[in-house]
């Protein structure tokens, strides 16, 4: 009952916030880099933040470092997507939201120095990589989907890490998003303040259950995520382009826009292929050493990006746009 109640506040928000994007214009007006053609509402992603609000009403003892970060770095980027922010100021935002959770997880004391500074590293990078990724129909809420599912797995059978609630609320909010997004044409698209809010929270929970079992093999369950963007921003790198300005180089985007792949079927490929993973990675869990782990599912997943070039090369997109 608590969380079909959840589902319909929830829904109700959207709608208000369906209101109030059409009375400021808050769209998405496609360009020639964007994998979609019609102008779409933006913001929906809100429902993320609006859900961790509702978890916090009723956890505010325990919960307020969370709250503040998401609280941060949903405000910074619903202003960007409203009225475009400098790169520093987000990252700023990020990184002040980033030292909150550290604390509250008590990372400066269980790491040394120069795994506070990775840890930084890579928190911020997730959260760029994240949304990044958010590009077409339903990638979004459906990876975040398995991702929380992966995590709500091992909290309940492997190791309990958090209160499940925390992350069936997260759950429950991506249903929510896909009823508008997971459309031939969506209603709504995350914006920054979905794909970053949501983000955070998966950041939070990676962080927590790496503290708490001392193992780094969690990171997998990020793994698709991980490798299209990380190795598409060393292509970007290579051909000399802002990596902070919008293209059309990552995996799903050569799928989606030079093969033509609806939308949602590459979503759900990207979906399907990260429960093989984190199916992968729970099995395998203290069966192999974490880097042998690491290996054997990073290694083919490099192997299957470079058929982007394949892609490209076929359907005559040059190397260097």
């Amino acid at each position: 009952m608590q969380y079909t109640i959840l589902g319909i506040l929830l829904m109700i928000i959207i709608l208000l916030y369906f209101k109030v994007a059409n009375r400021f214009n808050i769209i998405d007006r496609p360009n020639e880099r964007s994998s979609h053609t019609e102008i779409t509402l933006r913001g929906g992603g809100i429902i993320f933040w609006f859900s961790a609000l509702l978890y916090f009403i009723q956890n505010i003892q325990d919960n307020y470092f969370f709250f503040t970060g998401i609280t941060l770095v949903s405000l910074v980027s619903f202003w960007d997507d409203i009225q475009s922010l400098s790169n520093k100021i987000r990252i700023s935002i990020h990184f002040l939201a980033i030292t909150l959770i550290f604390y509250n997880l008590n990372v400066f004391n269980l790491m040394p120095l120069h795994g506070v500074i990775i840890t930084y590293i890579l928190a911020i990078g997730l959260i760029n990589a994240y949304n990044f990724m958010d590009g077409i129909n339903g990638i979004t809420g459906l990876y975040t989907l398995v991702v929380m599912g992966s995590l709500l797995y091992v909290n309940t059978k492997i190791q309990l890490f958090i209160d499940a609630a925390f992350i069936k609320y997260a759950m429950i909010a991506c249903l929510v998003f896909l009823f508008f997004n997971y459309r031939k044409r969506a209603k709504c698209f995350a914006g920054d303040i979905g794909s970053i809010a949501i983000a955070f929270w998966v950041i939070y929970l990676i962080l927590k259950i790496i503290l708490v079992t001392s193992s780094v093999i969690w990171l997998l369950f990020l793994a698709i995520y991980g490798v299209d963007a990380i190795l598409t921003i060393i292509h970007r790198l290579y051909l000399k382009q802002n990596i902070f300005e919008a293209h059309r180089l990552h995996f799903y985007q050569i799928l989606t826009n030079e093969y033509k792949i609806q939308h949602r079927l590459v979503a759900l490929y990207f979906a399907i292929a990260q429960i093989v993973i984190s199916a992968l990675v729970i099995f395998l869990y203290q069966k192999v050493q974490d880097m042998l782990l690491f290996i054997v599912i990073i290694i083919p997943l490099l192997l299957i990006y470079t058929l982007k070039f394949y892609f490209m090369k076929k359907s005559n997109l040059k190397l260097n746009t």
